[in-house]
């Protein structure tokens, strides 16, 4: 753990700095260290072949996979790669898996509030797709993903911010320089039509990490899942690679979770699966939509799964209350994500958050470190802005944290009222405060330089909620037709018996 004095002296020359990642995260840092007039160098390192982050659509032909269920179950799937030897070298294209697909659907919309969810300073457009205004009213407040794509890439564009950013560029490996002070990142850019990678190196006195944590599905332990998967090639997936309704057409599925993607995923399902469809959930639904999305006729609950059958030609599914579904089709993990750092083994994450980490931005034990965008149920994307503008201000050394003791007061007070697990990065309820807490820590521009927040506006709380009422009545509407269409089909084959 750094003490008080260290986090001051590492910040004086700081004049270089490396973002890791460009998604909505990184492409907001950039704005927010360039503003601050600091430094001399900074350089974003994107994996992808473009500014995105997990909006950007996969290529066509991509193909997701789950290479090993037992390690996803452990949340240690995404390993190190160890560089080649005598770098800067070409080495043959690195064949590990790396999780760096999205979980991009051609029908995905925003699920928040465009008002709650744009920068402060850069408005999402005012576009709506066909399906978003049928389903939530010609004011839908939700964004088709290519829209939000082009978002994120315009703020690179508009200002000039290109040639900061290496694209298909993986950063494998982070290590304290041999002085103490800064980082040397260990580089792997892939060139599409050639079979290998180039490794490099460079030295950089800070590190913002704004890489996400929504890449590396999870899907809990379940006995007889991987034999299960083995057996029947395609049967396992998680929801980070759900493409088309389509692909489930008159299939026994069996979906799992009721957080965000398990609820979508099943009301998508619910009209075109083999009926009913079964959703497995635990009675604990997520606090903005409840269970609305499972009331729908053609979906039947269950509890968890006790253990999957494949020997003997069996594709069965075995419930904790005894009950088992026969001849399964598709299991669909909704499961969420698992933190990872690959590139940075040495950082503890703990209950799948990295514990240590002052106001969700600020490592203790790592002074010229920054993290934006680890927070969850956020003003998303709006919280990395605020986030951004304190991280680069603090790294300009024009603002000062509170001492190491107070630091560690706010983790644990934190822990008692949240648990210490992912809840603890929930910003929900208390959005405002938090906002507010950043914008004062951070201060107001000097000398012209930096990038102003404005105070917290109630207004996109409520553009935030109401979105919310949007989406829970877009699933009672659905409910309501597919009763309604039951009833008539019934009552159909009622008068020809």
């Amino acid at each position: 753990m750094a003490s008080h004095q260290e986090q001051k002296q590492r910040t004086r020359a700081i004049k270089s700095v490396a973002i890791i990642g460009c998604g909505p995260a990184g492409a907001i840092s950039i704005d927010a260290l360039v503003r601050e007039g600091a430094f001399d160098l900074i350089r974003v390192f994107e994996r992808r072949e473009r500014p995105g982050g997990c909006w950007l659509p996969d290529q066509e032909g991509t193909r997701h996979q789950l290479p090993n269920l037992d390690k996803i179950a452990d949340r240690t799937a995404d390993e190190p790669v160890e560089a080649p030897p005598n770098l800067p070298t070409w080495a043959p294209r690195c064949s590990k898996y790396r999780f760096s697909e999205t979980s991009i659907y051609p029908a995905l919309e925003t699920n928040i509030a465009a008002d709650a969810m744009e920068f402060s300073q850069e408005k999402i457009p005012e576009e709506r797709s066909v399906w978003s205004v049928q389903r939530h009213g010609a004011d839908t407040p939700f964004r088709h993903h290519t829209t939000i794509q082009q978002y994120i890439e315009s703020l690179v564009q508009r200002n000039g911010y290109e040639h900061l950013i290496k694209c298909n560029t993986t950063v494998e490996r982070i290590e304290r320089k041999t002085a103490g002070r800064g980082w040397t990142l260990t580089l792997r850019e892939e060139f599409p039509n050639r079979d290998h990678d180039y490794w490099w190196t460079e030295d950089f006195d800070a590190v913002l990490v704004a890489s996400g944590h929504y890449t590396v599905p999870y899907i809990p332990h379940t006995t007889g899942l991987t034999e299960f998967a083995s057996a029947y090639p395609g049967s396992v997936e998680h929801t980070k690679s759900f493409r088309h309704p389509r692909d489930y057409r008159g299939k026994r599925v069996v979906t799992v979770g009721a957080s965000i993607s398990g609820p979508d995923i099943a009301a998508t399902l619910a009209n075109v699966a083999e009926a009913p469809l079964h959703s497995v959930v635990r009675g604990r639904y997520h606090p903005y939509f409840g269970d609305w999305a499972f009331r729908h006729p053609q979906i039947q609950r269950h509890p968890p799964i006790s253990h999957v059958i494949s020997d003997r030609g069996q594709r069965t599914v075995v419930f904790e209350d005894g009950s088992h579904l026969p001849e399964v089709d598709r299991i669909v993990f909704g499961t969420g994500y698992s933190w990872t750092m690959h590139f940075y083994p040495e950082m503890p994450i703990r209950n799948n958050r990295i514990p240590g980490l002052y106001m969700h931005i600020f490592p203790m034990s790592e002074p010229d470190m920054v993290f934006v965008g680890a927070v969850a149920a956020g003003f998303t994307f709006k919280v990395f802005e605020w986030q951004a503008v304190l991280a680069a201000r603090y790294l300009a050394g024009r603002v000062q944290l509170p001492p190491l003791e107070e630091q560690m007061e706010w983790e644990q007070e934190r822990i008692e009222k949240k648990g210490d697990g992912v809840p603890f990065t929930a910003l929900y309820p208390d959005f405002e405060e938090y906002f507010e807490d950043i914008r004062k820590l951070a201060g107001e521009p000097q000398d012209g330089k930096g990038r102003w927040l404005p105070p917290f506006d109630g207004k996109w709380r409520e553009a935030f909620d109401a979105a919310h009422l949007k989406r829970i009545a877009m699933w009672q509407n659905q409910n309501r037709d597919a009763e309604e269409r039951l009833e008539r089909e019934n009552g159909t084959v009622a008068s020809r018996i």
